[in-house]
Parts: C-alpha cells; structure tokens; sequence
C-alpha cells in the first residue's frame, strides 16, 4: 500500500500545495522542464505516426499484392501470340485461378509511363507480354503450375509477387519498431532533462531545505512538493507539445497530393486521440525522474 500511495504521479499532483513553497515558482528549472517535456512530445507524435502508418502501409501493399500473380512471356514476335493463347488455356484449366486476362499495349504503357514518359515508342522495343493472374480463395499450386508453363509455353515466367510482398512486410516492421524506438528514447531524453532540471532546482535551494529540516520538515515533504511542480510542469508542456504535434500531422500533405510518398502517414479514426496519452506517460516519466533526483540530492545533502 504505501509503495502504491508513493508511486502515482496523480497523488503527487494533488497532494499538500503548501508544500510547493520550497520550490521556486520561475527560473530556469521551470522553462527547462516545460520546454523540454513538449518539445519530446511533439517529437513522439510524429514517432507514432509513423509507426502507425507503417502498418498500415505495410497493410495496404499486401492487400494490393496478395491473390494476384503476373506471368511474363518473352518470346519472338512471331511466337509471342501463340504462347501467349496457351498460356490463357493453361490458366483456365488450373484450379485456384480465378480469372486471367492479357494486358494490352496500351495498359502496358500506361506501367511504362512513369519511368519512361508518355512518348515511348513501344512499337521499336521487345517488351513481353504480361498476363494479370487472380487467384481464387483456396490458391493454387505454384510449382505445379511453373512447370505446367514450362512444358506449353517456354518463354513464359510465373511471378507469384513473393518478392515483392516480404521485403515491404519486413520494411513495415522496421519501420514500426524505429518508431517505438525513437517513443522510447524520446522518454529517455525527457528523463534526463527533466532530473537535471530538478537537481539544479534542488541545489538552488539548499538552504531553504536545510531550514526545513531544522524546523522538523521530512524529506518526503520536501520531495514531494518538488515532484508535484516538476510533473506539473512536464504535463503541461506535454499537453502544448501534443496539440502543436497533432496540428502538425494533420497539415501533412494528402496522399493525392503528396503523390504516394507521404501515403497514410497521419491518424485514422480514434487514433487522433492516441496524442492524448503522451502527457499522461509524460507525467510518470516526470514523476519517477524528479522522485528519484530529489531523494537522491536530499541523501547527499544530510
């Protein structure tokens, strides 16, 4: 009970104001700590953002990837049409594939284009002929099917897009774990300034505390009336920070407008309140930090 009673910030805030008079109202301690608590929590905004929107990324890439299949015929131009009429009967006759269709010069232009411009004469290059694959809800047999390829039409390759959807799986977990990371050292950070911060604070008064004392003050007292202004500080400057760092996600450009670059990073739904909860894992952070600093500067002032 008592480690309970002295180990929640919220106690800490709401426990004997009196206390606060050990504790300079302004000072550099004071604007250090707000400053530095919302500064770190703008930060950690767009760190979780970030790992946010790369799951949902890495949702988006596999859903547009998943059930679907290319097959790419390279072939003479005189063969490409017949290969490309047995590949067609191939698929039909596969259990699993749901639909085939051949691309047509101009669609296959239009996957050029953003390399190559507009103006590719396509008519002076060897392209291959691609066929779009869909696959049915209980799949098909790759192998099988690679080598039912092979044997009817032998320019052709099965691309079942494997390659393409492990790496964005495993960039999208990166990507979501450095964004945990960087939460994480952002707190770590906010830790340390916020302790400095109350040591200076401490050490600035070391005659007031050594008064306290003399007229029966215990150090829990003077502790606490540190670690209730030192995490109301840290709160409300994380408050500010959270604001300004949800304002700012929500003016990043739109996936239109960004061009895909920028696709999904922001809050969806009820995560625009997830923000709400950097001050609150602000305020534990403030109240562990300026506990211990206060308890250990108060030993070494005994």
């Amino acid at each position: 009970m008592a480690a309970i009673q002295q180990g929640l910030p919220l106690m800490a805030m709401t426990s004997d104001r009196q206390a606060d008079r050990v504790v300079p109202p302004s000072g550099a301690s004071a604007w250090l700590t707000s400053f530095t608590a919302g500064a770190m929590t703008f930060l950690a905004v767009f760190a979780l953002a970030l790992s946010l929107a790369s799951g949902r990324l890495a949702t988006r890439w596999a859903e547009a990837l998943d059930h679907t299949a290319t097959i790419r015929i390279s072939a003479p131009a005189d063969q490409l049409p017949l290969q490309t009429k047995a590949v067609l009967e191939v698929l039909k006759t596969t259990p699993g594939i749901a639909a085939a269709r051949a691309e047509t010069p101009e669609e296959q232009r239009k996957l050029l284009e953003p390399w190559f411009g507009p103006d590719l004469p396509l008519d002076d290059l060897p392209l291959p002929q691609l066929i779009e694959v869909t696959e049915g809800l209980d799949g098909y047999d790759a192998e099988g099917l690679k080598q039912r390829l092979s044997a009817e039409a032998p320019g052709a390759v099965l691309d079942d897009h494997t390659r393409w959807r492990r790496p964005m799986a495993e960039a999208a977990q990166r990507l979501r774990l450095l964004g945990y990371l960087s939460i994480a050292l952002i707190g770590a950070a906010m830790a340390a300034m916020i302790t400095l911060a109350a040591n200076a604070a401490l050490s600035a008064n070391a005659q007031v505390i050594k008064v306290l004392r003399l007229v029966g003050a215990r150090d829990s007292y003077i502790a606490r009336a540190f670690v209730r202004r030192f995490t109301l500080r840290a709160v409300t400057g994380s408050l500010i920070g959270a604001i300004l760092g949800t304002i700012g996600v929500a003016l990043l450009p739109a996936q239109d407008v960004a061009g895909g670059f920028l696709t999904g990073l922001g809050f969806t739904g009820f995560g625009w309140l997830l923000p709400l909860a950097l001050p609150v894992l602000a305020a534990f952070v403030a109240f562990a930090a300026t506990r211990t600093a206060a308890f250990r500067t108060l030993r070494r002032l005994t």
